[in-house]
């Protein structure tokens, strides 16, 4: 496989899976498995149906939590430990018959871009939930599975562009994690202050 596609898609699954770890496995899968597209290394696993359907069926699942402020706080927090491991996977998959080295670098990146893109949809959604109204919620999520879908497809059928788009990306992430990181402790802190003054209203 040409290097550009085989970073681009070990790269790009790794930057998706933190925003959505079950749409990337899916999306891979079924590009993979019906669009014509070869994936990399053991990446090819995912085109099998006992990978498409839990991941579809965890999606579905995830498209439903994502969008009730404050339950989607919690799933976020709680798929911690799933979006960034399978980030790292996902990059280590790639590289697959690359050597050890390849895998071990491709891992230590692919979490790194997994922990980011993680960090910026939790906080952004943090600081959603700090309004009253859902609608915020709604288009965040919508927004957030469009960005999967595209940048899978994308990453696949232009890998070198989508390169040059994810070092932007990552960028632009870097200097808005400061901001949203922030605007989600005010969010946080806001949360806290209600509950307590919810319990000192019940305890009186």
């Amino acid at each position: 496989m040409d290097p550009a596609a085989l970073i681009a898609q070990s790269l790009g699954g790794a930057w998706t899976s933190g925003l959505n770890a079950y749409a990337t496995c899916a999306a891979l899968g079924l590009l993979g498995r019906y669009g014509g597209l070869e994936l990399s290394g053991s990446l090819d696993l995912l085109e099998s149906w006992w990978v498409i359907g839990p991941a579809l069926a965890m999606y579905a699942a995830e498209f439903f939590a994502d969008k009730v402020p404050w339950l989607d706080s919690a799933w976020d927090l709680a798929h911690t430990f799933v979006r960034i491991p399978v980030g790292a996977l996902l990059a280590a998959g790639g590289f697959s018959e690359s050597g050890l080295g390849a895998q071990v670098g491709a891992l230590a990146v692919g979490g790194t871009l997994a922990s980011q893109s993680h960090a910026l949809k939790a906080g952004a959604r943090a600081i959603a939930n700090a309004s009253p109204e859902p609608v915020t919620n709604w288009i965040l999520s919508l927004a957030e599975d469009a960005a999967v879908i595209g940048g899978i497809v994308f990453a696949l059928k232009h890998p070198v562009l989508f390169l040059c788009v994810l070092a932007v990306a990552i960028v632009l992430a870097a200097i808005a994690l400061f901001y949203v990181g922030r605007g989600a402790r005010l969010a946080f802190r806001a949360l806290a202050r209600m509950l307590h003054e919810r319990r000192a209203m019940v305890g009186t």
